[in-house]
Order: C-alpha cells, then structure tokens, then sequence
C-alpha cells in the first residue's frame, strides 16, 4: 500500500501556485505568516531600518515557501478554457 500524503494547500486549477488551504493546518500556517509580518512591521520601522525588515520578511515569506513546498501539491501550469458564454461577459 501506498500513502498518500496529506495535501494543505492544493495546486491552483488555473495558473501556477497554490490554492486556499484545505486543511485547518494550512490556515494556521497562513495566518501565523500574516501574524509574523505585521508584528515584524510593528516592531520594526520599515523607515528607518528598511534592511532589516527586508531581511525579516524575506525569511518568513521563504519559511511559508517551504511549507508550501513539503505540504502542498506539485506547482505546474494549468490552464483551463474559458467556457463560450463566460467569455462573452468579458467583452
């Protein structure tokens, strides 16, 4: 038997990346991110310390990344046809 690992954020169904979380894990990991950003703003003024913020975040957005990358679905490029009627409504 094969396991399947469990998926937190699924492939997008149209372009590449990853869709909303699936799991209550993957909207823990979401919103730890967001928490981790504004309390880095808040402690940190980005005009006076760009560098330093800048460094921050790169390495909780890189952090958010990886989880992406361990506990989502392979990224690859889906395109789905916009259906006839649909399409009319964009022009």
């Amino acid at each position: 038997m094969t396991e399947k690992k469990a998926v937190w954020f699924p492939a997008k169904k149209n372009g590449w990346g990853w869709g909303r979380p699936t799991a209550w894990q993957g909207w823990f990991v979401q919103m730890f991110y967001l928490f981790a950003v504004g309390f880095i703003s808040f402690w940190i003024d980005p005009k006076e310390e760009l560098f330093k913020w800048i460094l921050l975040v790169s390495v909780s957005t890189l952090a958010l990344l990886a989880v992406y990358f361990v506990k989502g679905e392979a990224p690859n490029w889906k395109w789905k046809p916009i259906e006839k009627e649909k399409r009319r409504l964009f022009k």
